[in-house]
């Protein structure tokens, strides 16, 4: 495997920037990467070799003139396929966007061009991020670099995948309910949530808005503060937007210890349902925080026990209000009834039938039926009003501690098919994960090691709102910590691919 796809993100800038290996070197190295092991990985659903080497030819041509350039520039990077780009297929993973070519970059995407990142593709999702696994994909499944017969997460398993596997340094992701966090944990790799309205939300297909987020996936706590400091800042086209800066998130992670720093472990969890592995894996990051010299306290936030079922019908709601627009009319697949009247409502009902997967018919019928009259006060208005009792609990917490920490998941990596059947078991997934959403404030989940199964387990932090430098801080010192103890990051132990489907069934 090429040095340069090994390297991260932080180490190819300081290279390029010393003209020792040149932006197209860089990027053609990870389409190689790709060439060679996506077949068997999938995560991507698009691959833009030509742009990229464009990008890339000329940060070098720039670079050459003396031009001052972004850190970043000719780093690539993998978008998920849920961020609109201009003249790339953006599908959202569903068959109603198959073949899409926006007219316009998301704000996020603008951000990437103007700094001089190669895009080397759009990777691959649950269908409009609905789903834990990358199962949902209408263009099939992307498997775990650990284990390719395990799933990588969701909804944004392709990012994650694609950092593990050395398809890409960077690579940017969507969290709803935990899609940058929990495919983070299972794949050995380290991914932000940001401060709810830290990264402009211009651009990307909502899912649920009042959730939604892009952050980073990485390799490094380092990378993910480089692409963070990148990517965040007002929108002035995002209403939602802060307009605080983003602040020097880069400068925490210098920090070399934790002494003064509160770590609050949230009872609620940790308990029943948490692998034995994943429990000891987060126990000896504890010990490891506190030799670093913060203070370990427990706190409880009794609300969480609701937050499952409170996101899981706020999410809905929100989904199938925002997936009207759908409808066989104005943009994306049209299908017609092959017998009968021709009527809008023949058109939409044949149209939303062929172009949705189960899981999206699912939600929006769940979350329809949430906000129908004499049900919207029953099930949507509670649901609501569990949200504010888990941003009271936090804030009550927030007073304890600086940072609250959990496992990211309960558990690593299931096998494909395992969950599929009930839907139930899959939600849970992410019972760790969708507070964090449901108030709007910053996460990070950095790898912490391989649970009793040889699979990565993911150590979650999370920040009051807009303190997301508190989590590159914990972050950063944990993430060295643990690599002075193994004498590499987490990922070089990964199996090396590639591994075809075949072989693995075969195991």
């Amino acid at each position: 495997m090429s040095e340069l796809v090994t390297a991260t993100a932080a180490q190819l800038s300081q290279r390029l920037r010393a003209k020792e290996v040149s932006a197209v070197e860089v990027t053609q190295a990870h389409l190689d990467r790709i060439a060679q092991v996506d077949g068997d990985v999938h995560a991507f659903l698009h691959v833009n070799a030509d742009e990229a080497l464009t990008t890339a030819r000329d940060v070098d041509e720039r670079r050459a003139r003396g031009e001052e350039l972004h850190p970043l520039a000719g780093v690539p990077i993998a978008v998920k396929d849920v961020v609109v780009t201009k003249g790339q297929p953006t599908t959202a993973a569903s068959k109603m966007l198959e073949g899409w070519l926006p007219p316009y970059d998301a704000t996020i995407v603008e951000r990437l061009r103007a700094a001089g990142l190669p895009i080397l593709g759009k990777t691959n999702l649950d269908e409009f991020a609905m789903g834990s696994s990358t199962e949902h994909s209408a263009f099939g499944p992307t498997r775990n670099p650990w284990d390719l017969g395990r799933i990588p997460g969701g909804s944004g398993g392709g990012s994650a995948a694609a950092v593990a596997a050395y398809e890409a340094p960077l690579a940017i992701g969507t969290d709803t309910g935990g899609s940058i966090r929990q495919p983070a944990a299972v794949t050995g790799s380290v991914g932000v949530k940001p401060t709810y309205g830290a990264v402009s939300r211009y651009g990307l297909i909502a899912l649920a808005s009042s959730l939604d987020q892009a952050g980073p996936v990485s390799r490094t706590v380092l990378d993910s503060a480089l692409l963070h400091e990148l990517i965040g800042g007002h929108d002035p086209r995002d209403s939602t937007s802060l307009p605080d800066p983003v602040g020097d998130l880069v400068a925490a992670t210098e920090s070399l210890d934790l002494r003064g720093v509160r770590v609050g472990v949230v009872r609620e969890l940790g308990d029943e349902g948490y692998q034995t592995g994943v429990r000891a894996s987060f126990t000896a990051a504890l010990g490891l925080l506190e030799e670093a010299g913060a203070e370990v306290v427990e706190v409880s936030c009794p609300s969480f026990d609701y937050a499952l079922a409170a996101y899981y019908l706020i999410l809905p709601a929100e989904a199938s209000s925002n997936l009207a627009k759908f409808d066989g009319m104005r943009f994306g697949l049209r299908v017609e009834p092959e017998d009968g009247p021709l009527t809008a409502e023949r058109v939409m009902a044949a149209t939303r039938g062929a172009g949705f997967g189960d899981e999206v018919k699912r939600r929006i019928i769940l979350g329809t039926h949430a906000l129908s009259a004499g049900y919207y006060d029953a099930y949507y208005g509670s649901a609501q009003q569990v949200r504010t009792l888990i941003q009271r609990d936090f804030a009550a917490a927030f007073e304890q501690a600086d940072v609250l920490v959990s496992p990211t998941t309960p558990t690593t990596a299931f096998r494909f098919g395992e969950k599929l059947d009930d839907p139930l078991a899959m939600y849970l997934n992410d019972v760790a994960t969708i507070p964090a959403n449901l108030a709007g404030v910053p996460g990070i989940s950095v790898p912490t090691g391989l649970s009793d199964d040889g699979l990565p387990v993911g150590f979650q932090a999370l920040a009051p709102v807009r303190e997301d430098a508190r989590l590159y801080r914990i972050g950063a010192v944990l993430e060295r910590l643990l690599d002075e103890r193994r004498g590499h990051p987490l990922l070089a132990e990964a199996p090396q691919l590639p591994t075809t489907v075949a072989q693995e069934a075969n195991r």
